[in-house]
């Protein structure tokens, strides 16, 4: 009789697999960033302005955007022209719709150049320290010193001249070399600040235990902080990386519209608002610019904080 019960004891004991899983910081992060309502706010603003960018272009010719009538010049948003169309009667929907491709890929690549360079110069004197330290952080400071647009000027003063970096093709479309020169122009004036933040989690990190045990097996630098300094950095990486969309879509803007930016044929929002400088009475030309250009910093900025909130460590949210 007992062992009958002992069997029976036995079989009502759970089974391993039916266990609560615990969740990874991952899994926490991205379930108080989905409870944020700011972000969410955030992400519905870019995928609207994504949408109208990506979506638009597949029903509006790339050839619409270029196509001049001055005949039609100035004229007033209507069914024919929903944003009306600008001094040389080229179509500003599809002068808004090709220029915000235009301005979306600078704003995203000049970040990678500027999370790639700051990473880099952040681990470096976080963990190597001394005087590589030094040296590196009075090179951030000095260059934060000058104003980022100041540089900006200067650097495309330089590298703007189009008979050495002339228009190229790609994909039947002709794009202005300025494009490229203003994506290392913004990610190179604009690394600093990523730096002396992946600095500030390197001297946390480093000093944890983990990274002396690493040390003590005999694991290289480049392996420590590839493998245990560099992960811990993402967060900040993420969040930095968000925001830094926004301040390169806006610097790119005020470079076109003082006429220093991408050069033409290629449409931006910031040249497109440029160019409606001298003709401000008419609203139409430069509010559509104007519109998806706070839509799109908006929504980067809404999301930036909820993904700052979410990977915040601290927060019990």
């Amino acid at each position: 009789m007992s062992t009958v019960k002992n069997l029976e004891t036995v079989q009502t004991v759970p089974k391993l697999d039916t266990y609560i899983k615990g969740k990874s910081n991952f899994q926490r992060s991205m379930a108080r960033l989905r409870r944020h309502r700011m972000a969410l706010v955030g992400a519905g603003l870019l995928i609207l302005v994504f949408a109208f960018v990506f979506v638009g272009s597949l029903l509006i010719p790339e050839r619409a955007s270029t196509f001049n009538d001055p005949s039609r010049a100035l004229q007033y948003p209507s069914s024919e022209f929903p944003f009306g169309t600008d001094v040389i009667g080229r179509d500003l929907l599809a002068r808004t719709v090709y220029g915000g491709q235009i301005s979306l890929f600078v704003g995203v690549t000049a970040v990678i150049v500027q999370m790639f360079v700051g990473t880099v110069i952040g681990l470096l004197a976080g963990y190597l320290g001394g005087y590589i330290d030094s040296l590196l952080m009075r090179l951030a400071e000095a260059m934060l010193s000058i104003p980022q647009l100041f540089l900006a000027l200067i650097a495309l003063r330089i590298f703007s001249d189009p008979t050495q970096f002339p228009d190229f093709n790609f994909m039947g479309r002709t794009y202005s070399s300025t494009m490229i020169v203003i994506v290392f122009v913004i990610g190179l004036t604009s690394w600093m600040r990523v730096s002396r933040i992946v600095r500030s989690v390197v001297l946390a990190v480093k000093e944890q235990e983990y990274i002396t045990s690493a040390r003590s097996i005999g694991a290289g630098t480049w392996r420590i902080i590839m493998r245990h300094v560099l992960p811990n950095c993402f967060a900040p990486i993420i969040v930095s990386a968000t925001l830094g969309v926004a301040s390169a879509i806006l610097l790119e803007a005020y470079l076109g519209f003082l006429g220093l930016g991408v050069r033409a044929p290629t449409p931006t929002w910031g040249n497109i608002m440029g160019e409606a400088n001298t003709y401000i009475n008419y609203y139409f030309y430069w509010f559509f610019p104007a519109l998806f250009i706070m839509l799109t910093t908006l929504g980067i900025n809404f999301l930036g904080d909820g993904l700052r909130d979410a990977f915040d460590p601290r927060s019990l949210r």
